[in-house]
């Protein structure tokens, strides 16, 4: 059995006096690719959020790699979120957002010519980020957060804006990354974009 990353049983999360989150049991390995799939509304967000040491439980019991979440620099050295567009660093091109997560955190994971050909942002590597379009700044928010080390990628919605085209490639992406023993989380609607990274990652490992 591989090395928990994660384990949650009876998890509820109540905001304003109403359940949003209820009953939730969670087991999640290394190498492992979950998808939590529902409709809007149904507290895939929120989550994500109680994953990352950001929403106190109501009841239940949480664990990420082998303790309580919390928002702290050391639970953050194994962690990434991926949600909500970042805020972009004025007067810093594409690479330089690259360059300065790669400075951050040492021994990053990719480097920044590589990541850029992978997230196809090779081209716009000396543009401002909000001069790219909606997807183009997604591939970077997740080219960001794929270059720097990590155990566990907690993402939210990582298909938003991304065209049909690029989200095979993202599926191998996060394939690759569970071959190296990190675990994926992710809210989406894409069932085909879960189904194709655990296709790969099942693959790569037979």
């Amino acid at each position: 059995m591989s090395e928990a990353i994660i384990e949650a049983r009876g998890l509820r999360v109540d905001l304003g006096g109403v359940s949003v989150v209820q009953g939730v049991n969670l087991a999640v390995g290394c190498g492992d690719i979950v998808a939590v799939v529902g409709v809007n509304g149904a507290g895939k967000s929120t989550l994500l959020c109680c994953l990352a040491g950001l929403q106190c439980l109501a009841a239940g019991d949480l664990r990420v790699l082998g303790g309580p979440p919390e928002d702290s620099p050391a639970f953050w050295r194994d962690v990434v979120l991926i949600a909500d567009e970042p805020a972009w660093y004025p007067g810093l091109s594409v690479r330089e957002h690259l360059e300065l997560m790669g400075a951050v955190h040492r021994t990053p994971r990719l480097g920044t010519g590589a990541v850029l050909e992978l997230f196809d942002l090779a081209r716009r590597g000396d543009m401002a980020p909000l001069t790219l379009s909606t997807g183009q700044r997604q591939r970077l928010s997740l080219a960001m957060g794929l270059l720097r080390p990590s155990r566990l990628l907690l993402l939210d919605e990582p298909e938003r804006g991304l065209d049909p085209v690029f989200r095979p490639r993202l599926a191998s992406i996060l394939a690759a990354y569970a071959a190296e023993g990190g675990a994926v989380v992710m809210a989406t609607h894409d069932l085909d974009l879960a189904r194709g990274a655990r296709q790969v990652r099942m693959e790569a490992a037979a």
